[in-house]
């Protein structure tokens, strides 16, 4: 892993693999980098894998006051550039991360070779939205463990804890966030507006709901799927940290998906 500063932000970021194409992996709200850990290393067979903590997140600097996804999508532009990264990329975000790499490839077609987005966390509304920005406030002010036990209540449900090793480094993990930006980036999702995003993707693009996701269900994240020109919809048996929950799963579905469309 290294570090670099990328439009005004200390990012942490690792770079694997070799070959002409790339592909970046955006991690989930709360997560970081390490989220990716467990998925096999078939992902970096024939392409470079670019994973970066987000503005807020793991080791990246950290965030006071408001954010937007503009912000986070300019800071992936920026990570690129630095990297010399400059054809187009491959894009796989889980959650919040979906949600940034949705964003990006409505805003940099150009930049954008493929798209898989699972649980994608493209906004909330009605009682979702006032019950996320109350978390915000909670966490701010009483820190992390104040909201875990729901948090993982819903994310991470007990069916998918049978590995009980790798749920207690996750919730640990979890719990090490930084409470300022971790509310900084559930408002930002509480206050997005992606409706207008979804119909300028022009990359083949691929959608991924889990069974036990309680945060984003298969019913929601479908309609996501028909809102993207072309999108291709999966159904996985899995959760809303899918990366970490059942890593098998997720390689074979990004390998499976980016070899059919030649990324």
């Amino acid at each position: 892993m290294d570090f670099l500063e990328a439009n005004g932000v200390g990012l942490r970021y690792g770079l694997a693999g070799d070959g002409a194409k790339t592909l970046v992996l955006v991690h989930e709200m709360g997560g970081s980098l390490d989220s990716w850990d467990q998925v096999p290393p078939t992902l970096s067979v024939g392409r470079r894998v670019l994973r970066y903590d987000t503005r807020g997140a793991g080791q990246s600097e950290k965030v006071r006051g408001v954010l937007d996804l503009d912000t986070m999508v300019d800071d992936l532009a920026a990570l690129l550039d630095a990297l010399d990264i400059n054809g187009p990329v491959a894009l796989a975000g889980c959650a919040v991360g979906a949600a940034i790499a949705i964003h990006f490839a409505a805003r940099f077609p150009d930049r954008a070779a493929a798209l898989i987005v699972t649980s994608p966390a493209t906004g909330l509304a009605g009682e979702r939205r006032a019950a996320g920005l109350q978390r915000a406030d909670t966490v701010e002010r009483d820190g992390m463990r104040a909201v875990v036990e729901a948090s993982l209540a819903a994310s991470y449900p007990p069916v998918l804890r049978s590995d009980e090793a790798r749920y207690r480094a996750f919730r640990a993990r979890w719990l090490g966030n930084d409470p300022g930006s971790f509310a900084a980036i559930n408002r930002m999702i509480a206050n997005a507006e992606m409706d207008g995003d979804f119909g300028g993707i022009r990359c083949p693009t691929l959608v991924i709901a889990g069974t036990h996701d309680r945060l984003r269900p298969p019913e929601a994240v479908e309609q996501i799927a028909r809102a993207i020109p072309g999108a291709r919809y999966r159904v996985l048996e899995t959760g809303h940290f899918m990366a970490v929950q059942t890593p098998q799963l997720v390689a074979d579905a990004f390998v499976a998906f980016l070899a059919e469309v030649g990324n």
